[in-house]
């Protein structure tokens, strides 16, 4: 066995035209966004050497794939190959001869079909948006020539007439085992297990140890998928009962000044501990699907997600009034408030926290359009004076604990359709797309509210949270694409 193989893993070479995608495709299918692993650059020539990138579940390496140099002169090397053919039918004895003897005038070449000539398998990746030139069918053939399992991935990095996509199927089909599409830029986690399920397909002598990666694969998106209802699980019971307070001295309540500057500064600190909140949040359900590009905070003055002050972003988010009234009826509705959000939709309040993903809860805070906060009386911890004290705590309003689940379904589902192949550091935005929990069936909605309702009192009902832990762990998994059992 040479140098790049092991009898006992099952390895493919990643090959192709250079800048197809081999890179982006790998990093997409092995969740690396880091350049410092896997460097996915535009300058032609970046890869330059084969590089192992191993597979391992509890570490145990299952699976092999090979980065290699795209392919440079391919006519020119499929003419050498023919040479040493001398006349006959070039094959896998030839390519070995021509990584051997040829390295010199065909340094990438080689050292791209080297692996294949120890034994590895084939994925093969292609721009269908490209014409279909006479050196592409030189790589096609050269790879045929190996012998080996071979996938090819037409990976769309420009727009391909469906003729054009057509013919590039065609002629992959003639010289591949299969042909799939792999957009390396778009794909989800069914696209990714599907990838693998191909490779079962082709190499079947190392059939095992890729079931054992799709298995490990599919277990660890289920603890995933609890991870994150953790986080969000926490995040919601902190922002429901949050209460931030200001102890009142008796000689302040005579100026009106001095009044609204001590309930301005209310407002911004209780915003501020909501922002904490979901910053935190969000940067748990990253680290959980392991994106290091994607930052929780972005320059606000960029942000693009909802318009929190329009009526409309209160209508498509959160329950619709038939459902609020339903499921307040069964859990007796959302006592415990201490900050009235007022009572229209047009309201910001505390749902400043839903933004997109970078977008900073406190730079959305929009002083003209908070609510007035309240008097509370003696009770409220340790207090100055005469045992009075400003507090400020969730908004009356039933749909804020809905509005904030809802943020985070979104954002859950934005960070799964975020492929790791992709470099670009911007924010997540969420944009204004439709509610998700309206669609919960309604005894999980009427689940909810009730443990809303105990969060909002200030007293979370621990005899229900496994419940509730086990239908978002459900709802998640129900925009993750997860495959049927």
């Amino acid at each position: 066995m040479g140098t790049w193989l092991s009898a006992e893993i099952p390895a493919f070479a990643v090959v192709g035209r250079v800048n197809a995608g081999k890179t982006a495709t790998l990093a997409t299918l092995l969740e690396i966004d880091d350049d410092e692993l896997l460097r996915i650059s535009a300058t032609p020539g970046e890869t330059t050497e084969v590089q192992a990138l191993p597979v391992r579940y509890d570490g145990e390496e299952l699976l092999r794939f090979l980065d290699t140099p795209g392919f440079q002169q391919p006519i020119e090397a499929m003419k050498e190959i023919q040479r040493l053919a001398a006349g006959g039918v070039p094959g896998p004895a030839e390519i070995a001869r021509f990584v051997k003897e040829c390295r010199e005038r065909f340094p990438d070449e080689a050292r791209l079909l080297e692996p294949l000539t120890e034994g590895s398998g084939v994925i093969y990746v292609v721009d269908p948006g490209k014409p279909l030139r006479d050196s592409f069918l030189a790589e096609i053939e050269i790879l045929r020539w190996t012998g080996r399992p071979r996938l090819a991935l037409l990976n769309p990095q420009s727009q391909a007439a469906p003729e054009q996509e057509r013919e590039w199927r065609e002629r992959l089909g003639t010289a591949f085992n299969l042909v799939r599409t792999f957009d390396a830029h778009e794909a989800r986690y069914d696209e990714r297990r599907r990838l693998l399920e191909a490779l079962l397909q082709i190499e079947e002598h190392h059939g095992g140890h890729i079931r054992k990666v799709i298995a490990a694969m599919e277990n660890e998106m289920a603890d995933r998928l609890e991870e994150a209802a953790e986080a969000i699980l926490d995040f919601l019971e902190k922002a429901l009962t949050l209460r931030v307070s200001d102890p009142i001295d008796i000689r302040d309540r005579g100026i009106p000044s001095r009044m609204e500057k001590k309930r301005a500064d209310l407002e911004a600190r209780y915003f501020k501990k909501l922002a904490d909140l979901e910053h935190d949040c969000l940067k748990r359900l990253l680290k959980a699907y392991r994106h290091h590009l994607i930052k929780p905070d972005i320059d606000p003055a960029r942000h693009t997600g909802l318009n929190l002050s329009m009526a409309e972003t209160w209508r498509k988010w959160g329950l619709n009034r038939w459902q609020l009234t339903a499921a307040g009826a069964v859990a007796g509705g959302a006592a415990g408030a201490v900050f009235d959000l007022g009572v229209g939709v047009h309201s910001l309040g505390a749902g400043t926290v839903i933004g997109a993903i970078g977008g900073g809860t406190a730079a959305f805070f929009k002083g003209g359009a908070l609510p007035e906060l309240r008097i509370i009386g003696g009770g409220f911890g340790k207090v100055r004076g005469d045992g009075q004290a400003m507090v400020a705590g969730p908004p009356e309003s039933a749909n804020f604990a809905w509005v904030l689940l809802d943020s985070m379904l979104i954002r859950h589902a934005g960070i799964l359709d975020r492929a790791h192949g992709r470099r670009d550091a911007e924010g997540l935005e969420v944009g204004e797309q439709d509610s998700r929990v309206r669609a919960f069936p309604a005894a999980r909605r009427s689940l909810f509210q009730k443990w809303f309702t105990s969060c909002l009192k200030g007293s979370p009902d621990r005899g229900k949270e496994p419940e509730v832990f086990a239908e978002l762990v459900a709802a998640l998994g129900e925009g993750a694409a997860l495959p049927k059992e």
